[in-house]
């Protein structure tokens, strides 16, 4: 069962220079359970944000919650209670399937017409496609695909879109029947994912396709798109007056020949990636090394790692997998422990408060992953932890205060993934 919660975290509301008391600090304000199984609630996005802003009438008073295994579509009302949101509206997944040939909705984003859109994995037997769903967004009624027929991808994840530029920008992970049984190596084998470019205007006319595995785009709020790959590399994709697209490296992670794991060697997977509103650093999770990095991209072309924590991962020195060689570090981290509690999983899904001095973390990714390579977090739930971050200088630090244990949970331990702010934030919000 699906569970959104919600949460005093900090003292301050998350806006900048704001520091206000807060009681609830760590503790839970409000449960809202969904009321279907096998959902797997993944990532979430709000009916209204900054790229309509340009409408006064238009607030973020609805989450928009797609379930990627069930293929449902929750519609939260945040606005008549902030403090104990409801369920608003649910679309049934054979609305996508009827009406859209689609399946494994997994990226929200509204759009500057009011619509909200979201990307799709699949189609309804389990096979991969990478096609777009158009919700209504006043009735949230499925509208349509925005692909023009024929032109969806053979594989879909996450998106993001740029309006100045008029350029949208999807990646690809796998084909869903496939990712539920957790990770197979073999998959790797059989061919590279695709980053897809799209005329915003002209609704998914696909204008270049860069060969690399990626999964989360992000856009530079000036004139650049920052991507990761799945494996080892950060990429940024530039934009020639010419009008295409072209993808630069400009971050490796490199792999680790290790012992004990099911591969020779480990690579970093990097699963989440956000960018500080004032567009200088750049933050990801390394999922499987256990880390988070900071990095000062005020030179998009050559990015300066400022801050880097480990917060648990595959290569913590007293597991079971003996790291062989590393070219970045010497020894293995040390296991993170919080308030007498060892951290399960490793660090995933970040949120950054908007003064860019706070930066949160949850450490599930997906469960059918989560119980291959973490199957502590499946009996002892994850957790959410909070770093401190130097936003003049750069740096990062674990808040050894801050713990909100997802295992305590009244229901038995809980796997938490996403992360929002109630106002809009840094990871959510298209900035124009």
């Amino acid at each position: 069962m699906g569970l959104m919660v919600l949460f005093g975290i900090d003292g301050s509301d998350g806006s900048v220079g704001s520091r206000v008391s807060n009681p609830t600090r760590l503790q839970v304000i409000h449960r809202l359970p969904m009321p279907n199984l096998n959902d797997e609630l993944h990532h979430s996005g709000w009916n209204a944000c900054s790229s309509c802003f340009g409408d006064p009438t238009r607030t973020r008073n609805r989450l928009i919650l797609p379930s990627l295994i069930s293929s449902r579509i929750y519609v939260i009302d945040v606005g008549t209670e902030p403090r104990a949101p409801r369920i608003h509206k649910t679309v049934e997944p054979i609305d996508l399937y009827w009406k859209c040939g689609l399946a494994n909705p997994h990226t929200s984003h509204c759009l500057a017409s009011g619509q909200v859109m979201i990307s799709c994995m699949g189609e309804p037997a389990g096979g991969g496609k990478g096609g777009f769903v158009l919700l209504d967004g006043e009735t949230f009624e499925v509208v349509g695909n925005w692909e023009h027929p024929g032109e969806a991808a053979p594989f879909g994840y996450d998106f993001w879109y740029q309006p100045r530029h008029n350029v949208m920008i999807s990646t690809e992970w796998g084909a869903p029947k496939a990712l539920v049984h957790g990770f197979n190596p073999a998959h790797v084998k059989e061919g590279q994912r695709s980053c897809n470019s799209h005329n915003c205007s002209e609704g998914s006319e696909v204008t270049g396709e860069m060969d690399q595995n990626h999964l989360e785009p992000r856009t530079h709020r000036t004139e650049t798109v920052h991507h990761q790959n799945h494996q080892k590399v950060l990429m940024v994709l530039m934009f020639p007056q010419k009008g295409d697209w072209a993808a630069e490296k400009v971050i490796r992670v490199p792999s680790k020949k290790v012992e004990g794991w099911m591969l020779p060697e480990m690579p970093g997977l990097i699963t989440d990636i956000l960018i500080s509103l004032d567009d200088r650093f750049l933050y990801f999770s390394n999922w499987l090394h256990g880390d988070i990095r900071q990095y000062d991209i005020t030179d998009r072309r050559n990015p300066q790692l400022v801050g880097q924590v480990f917060l648990g991962g595959s290569i913590i020195r007293d597991g079971p997998v003996k790291v062989l060689e590393d070219p970045e570090k010497k020894e293995q981290p040390a296991p993170c422990i919080i308030k007498g509690k060892r951290v399960p999983g490793s660090p995933q899904m970040l949120q950054l408060s908007l003064d860019g001095q706070r930066l949160y973390v949850t450490t599930s990714l997906f469960s059918g992953w989560d119980k291959q390579f973490y199957p502590d977090m499946m009996r002892e739930g994850s957790v959410m932890m909070r770093i401190d971050v130097d936003a003049e200088r750069g740096g990062l630090s674990l808040n050894r205060d801050f713990l909100v244990d997802f295992g305590q949970e009244p229901d038995g331990p809980a796997l938490a993934h996403e992360l929002r702010y109630p106002g809009g934030d840094c990871t959510s919000d298209i900035w124009v």
